[in-house]
């Protein structure tokens, strides 16, 4: 709707994980370096941790766009018990037939499979997201699963991917033997305001914006309004974006970004500020105090 207006290619701030957009802030450029160790070096399990929308989805799918040909991989996003049992939804990732089959059956496909790939070069990774809703006795499984071996060497590899409470859970002591397995474990952050200034540039630069669309004032708004939260800063500067639209503005300012906030949280329908909630009153100072800094 606005992509012409500000003469751009495509929207900047689709909330659809799209590994083009990567921003490497220092934190996702570690986490990414952790990630290639433990995926390259076959030590362990790796883990990514992160609050919602930190960007853990984008980051993963920027790692295995370099992979993919080297790997047999499969994903399970629906972690819930109450989905089915943990076997036959790690068959079901890898496209292995379940029908008709045992659980032991079902059991001796999988490790034929995984001997298969290994016989043809292929490294097999397993992918679990929001493995925060596991529960000990699916992490057990999987556990075993990962002990199926082809000439002493491990077959299966695991990249698991959760939320803050994945790593509380692998603290209990029942899963001690799960963490221990654990090689390379990395947790995003938020994005600090340099770094969340450089994320907005860089996806109107990746958009196709040849000049500037957001005032210094406004990004420094919309990382506060955020907490630095990559899913969030997409929400304000979409919304941010279709306001100016509206007006007919071919610049966000920061008065701009303040609207949008002050509609947003009016209507409920968008989570505001990681530490806590904030009025319009704390809205209007900070707008203040980022007009006197200037």
């Amino acid at each position: 709707m606005y992509i012409e207006h500000f003469n751009l290619l495509a929207r900047p701030f689709n909330l659809r994980p799209d590994p083009e957009y990567l921003f490497l802030s220092d934190h996702h450029s570690m986490a990414l370096r952790m990630l290639e160790y433990g995926l390259f070096e076959q030590d362990g399990y790796t883990v990514i941790t992160g609050e919602v929308g930190s960007g853990k989805t984008t980051l993963i799918r920027y790692l295995l766009n370099a992979v993919e040909d080297d790997y047999q991989i499969g994903l399970i996003s629906n972690t819930h018990k109450s989905f089915g049992d943990l076997l036959h939804w790690v068959a079901s990732a890898f496209g292995i037939r379940r029908e008709k089959r045992t659980d032991a059956e079902l059991y001796e496909a999988f490790i034929d499979f995984l001997v298969a790939g290994y016989e043809h070069g292929k490294r097999t990774l397993l992918i679990i997201d929001e493995a925060q809703n596991l529960d000990i006795e699916s992490l057990e499984e999987i556990r075993l699963l990962s002990n199926i071996n082809a000439d002493g060497v491990l077959v299966l590899q695991l990249l698991m991917v959760g939320q803050p409470e994945f790593r509380e859970l692998l603290q209990r002591r029942e899963l001690r033997q799960v963490a221990q397995r654990i090689s390379t474990h990395y947790h995003l952050e938020p994005l600090d305001l340099v770094s969340a200034v450089g994320y907005i540039r860089h996806r109107l630069l990746v958009a196709g914006a040849t000049r500037p669309i957001f005032t210094e004032k406004a990004m420094r708004i919309v990382h506060e309004c955020s907490g630095g939260v990559p899913r969030l800063i997409n929400q304000i500067c979409e919304s941010a974006m279709v306001y100016a639209y509206a007006m007919d503005s071919h610049l966000v300012c920061a008065a701009t970004v303040q609207n949008v906030m002050q509609d947003r949280k009016a209507s409920l329908v968008l989570p505001l500020f990681a530490g806590g909630k904030a009025s319009k009153n704390e809205l209007r100072q900070s707008l203040r105090e980022l007009e006197v800094s200037q």
